[in-house]
């Protein structure tokens, strides 16, 4: 169900961020993420030959982090296609510092250590978010596919167990898909357990 009816507005902004999950023949992982941000209306830029038109994006990011299955980055590719600033893209080089380190806990803390205020791009830095979510969609992605292969009861449990509402360890869907990690009781009724109204509420 879509978000519902807004009052009369006019588009301003566009944010664009896409992310594609590869497996290659190495056996390393290569995530992409792409980044644009258009407007819908020319402003002024020096840096840009005086105007940024209607539609012409602002940002242009890119960034290609290529990991083995133990979720170490192995290399780091980093372009900027369009920037406001024509000195923006003097600092892509500066993404190679993410090779050698390890995506998972910690992740956001360790990049605003390197590339928190003038250390970094902004929204290359933010384009790192939805990509490292991306790759644990695609690794754990496939293993989970793999166990749904196999009966219930001899699934491994997903490590990402109590990490959000539905896999909750005492939630229906772990009963019912991992039932040996399950920590509920047929007796009780929780809030991860509730059917939810479908849509929004307004």
């Amino acid at each position: 169900m879509p978000l519902p009816a807004p009052t009369p507005r006019q588009l301003l902004h566009k944010r664009v961020v896409q992310c594609w999950g590869y497996r290659r023949e190495d056996g390393l992982w290569d995530i992409e993420g792409r980044l644009v941000d258009t407007k819908t209306y020319p402003f002024p830029n020096e840096d840009r030959g005086g105007a940024i038109q209607a539609g012409e994006p602002l940002h242009d990011l890119w960034i290609r982090l290529t990991i083995d299955s133990q979720c170490l980055i192995q290399a780091v590719e980093a372009c900027t296609d369009g920037a406001p600033f024509a000195l923006c893209p003097a600092i892509t080089g500066r993404y190679q510092e993410l090779v050698g380190v390890r995506i998972g806990p910690g992740w956001s803390q360790k990049l605003k250590e390197l590339f928190g205020g003038t250390s970094g791009c902004t929204h290359m830095t933010e384009l790192l978010g939805p990509v490292a979510t991306t790759f644990f969609q695609t690794l754990y992605g496939q293993r989970y596919d793999e166990e749904d292969t196999k009966p219930a009861a001899v699934r491994r449990p997903p490590p990402v167990l109590n990490t959000c509402h539905a896999l909750a360890s005492d939630s229906l869907v772990v009963k019912n898909r991992w039932p040996q990690a399950y920590t509920g009781s047929d007796r009780e009724t929780n809030d991860h357990n509730r059917p939810l109204l479908e849509g929004c509420i307004t």
